[in-house]
């Protein structure tokens, strides 16, 4: 049981947006954006996080998928990645505060 809770949390921590925007590459994300098409145009390196995650929602369905099944089941697990996005941002914040000043946002179109 521990061993899948501990794979569990990784997964989850791979995919977290603050790990997408943060400790990876910009590239990752704006190559993760672009596949799903998401409608943001930039994210902000000050709650990037939580922008990503927003970002993914603000995207077209995937060919095939049912919305009512999307509706069900990837919402609640994006925001409950956008509650533990919004923790780990705040305790960013100085760093992102930094980047932000130095590098802008992360330009995805």
């Amino acid at each position: 049981m521990r061993i899948q809770v501990m794979v569990l949390a990784a997964l989850m921590l791979g995919g977290c947006g603050t790990v997408q925007t943060v400790v990876r590459n910009d590239q990752v994300a704006v190559d993760s954006l672009k596949e799903q098409k998401s409608y943001c145009g930039a994210v902000p390196r000050i709650y990037s996080g939580l922008a990503y995650d927003f970002c993914s929602l603000h995207a077209p369905l995937a060919k095939g998928v049912d919305a009512d099944d999307y509706k069900n089941a990837a919402i609640p697990v994006v925001l409950i990645d956008a509650v533990v996005s919004g923790a780990l941002d705040t305790l960013l914040l100085p760093y992102t505060v930094y980047k932000q000043h130095t590098e802008g946002s992360i330009v995805i179109n």
